[in-house]
């Protein structure tokens, strides 16, 4: 039989044609499982978005639990003159506060030479720093011979325990090496230097004197008690407070319990079991008009998650003063979600705070509304828990369509092989079938001509 290299050349039937044809037709079985693999990997992510919002709303739970929020205390007041932080072992308390003096940095510029890059230094030598303060050691800077006065200010800047920063001033008259003290105070402040000895002979011709400026201490009263600071941050003057001083001034600084983050961890509560409800809706939507429904509607997971926090949500605490969300201005409509009424909670956190923290924090031995939904978020979002056993289902069945999908695309490369083998057989049987009814034509029309010729 001949070889045929293409399909149909002995023929001449369009066989390629046709065996695309049957291709497409073969392929047409994989579109269902694509179909599902489809539904499946929607699901998937429609789980991650339902995932992260209940991560979200599980972290508003926990701002919630923590008992010490309904202990925080903020400071208030300051004004131009100050700022304050507090600490956890900061004090309620109001201070009358007065500041005289900002702790200021010392500075100190030298004597006076002609030009910048001109050698001072004759040998190498040692620039001696000297400080106000008894306590400060003086600070050697090595000077090599033949520096100039930017060599020398690069040498203090280099030194990282100089204590000062150098740069180069233009007086009008010449040029001086000044210094700058890093830290605040009075003892910080440079005091002297011996530049002049160093530089000797090459000074400028009116040299000048050392110009300082000594370093000062923060000066205020609380209470009217005086304190003095190296620096402009005074801590600990009072408890678990750090004043930031900033200008001059007298002030009253109030510390007080911080009813701000305690209102808005409760609005961030209901802004976030609003937004996970809002994702619920989304993901399980259904469109009457086109009939598009949304990747988890009718989903059991998405339906056990709202009567489990509904269930939490509505039952209240057995324990305290308060018992319900609604006696702390907050309400679940019909809807399904919350409701916060400010004026209710601030009832609560003007002039309750103890009672709304048992309520959300729990107190000894009992779980407040914060924790019986956090026991609730954690054992559905836990890896063992409702949704991530959701998520391993959908990518277990998205492994097994996989599977599905290769084992029957195998097939139907299979099947397009085999018709092509045969497509092949049989376009070298009508090859020679034409070939064998040319040649009988042939013989036929020579024997007619024969016959005539006789």
């Amino acid at each position: 039989m001949a070889s045929i290299s293409s399909l149909g050349i002995g023929s001449g039937l369009d066989l390629n044609g046709l065996l695309d044809q049957l291709r497409d037709a073969e392929r047409g079985k994989l579109e269902p499982v694509a179909a599902q693999q489809q539904q499946q990997e929607s699901r998937i992510s429609a789980l991650g978005q339902l995932q992260s919002a209940m991560t979200k709303f599980q972290d508003s739970v926990a701002t919630l639990e923590d008992a010490s929020l309904y202990e925080s205390l903020s400071a208030s007041g300051g004004g131009d003159t100050l700022s304050a932080s507090v600490d956890a072992t900061a004090q309620p308390g109001s201070y009358n506060v007065e500041v005289t003096d900002l702790a200021k940095a010392g500075t100190l510029a030298t004597e006076r030479v002609d030009a910048t890059d001109q050698p001072i230094v004759d040998a190498d030598g040692t620039l001696n720093l000297n400080f106000a303060g008894a306590e400060v050691d003086a600070v050697p800077v090595a000077i090599a011979a033949d520096s100039t006065l930017v060599d020398i200010r690069d040498a203090i800047n280099a030194k990282a325990d100089s204590g000062v920063s150098a740069s180069i001033i233009n007086d009008g008259e010449g040029y001086r090496l000044a210094m700058n003290s890093r830290d605040t105070g009075e003892a910080a402040a440079i005091a002297s230097t011996n530049f002049a000895d160093l530089a000797a002979g090459n000074l400028s011709a009116t040299p000048g004197t050392e110009i300082a400026q000594g370093g000062q201490d923060a000066a205020l009263t609380i209470n009217g008690i005086a304190i003095t600071s190296t620096t402009n941050q005074v801590e600990e003057a009072i408890q678990g407070v750090t004043l930031d001083l900033q200008a001059a001034g007298s002030t009253t600084l109030s510390v007080e319990q911080d009813t701000l983050k305690v209102r808005e961890a409760v609005s961030g509560f209901v802004d976030s079991f609003n937004a996970l409800k809002g994702t619920i809706g989304e993901l399980t939507a259904y469109d009457a008009e086109t009939g598009q429904a949304g990747e988890l509607n009718g989903d059991r997971t998405v339906r056990t998650v709202e009567s489990r926090l509904r269930g939490v949500l509505s039952g209240g605490v057995a324990e305290g003063e308060l018992n319900m969300l609604s006696e702390v201005g907050i309400s679940l409509k019909r809807d399904g979600t919350l409701e916060l009424d400010e004026g209710g909670l601030g009832e609560q956190v003007g002039g309750n705070m103890a009672a709304l923290g048992e309520f959300f924090a729990g107190g000894e031995g009992n779980a407040g509304m914060a924790g019986r939904v956090g026991d609730a978020m954690g054992q559905m979002l836990d890896d063992s828990g409702l949704v991530s056993r959701a998520v391993e289902g959908a990518e277990g069945r998205l492994d097994r369509l996989g599977d599905r999908y290769t084992r029957m695309e195998e097939g139907v490369e299979r099947t397009i092989e085999r018709y092509r083998t045969q497509f092949g057989q049989l376009d070298g049987m009508i090859a020679e079938m034409n070939q064998t009814s040319s040649y009988l034509t042939e013989q036929f029309a020579n024997l007619d001509a024969q016959l005539n010729q006789g």
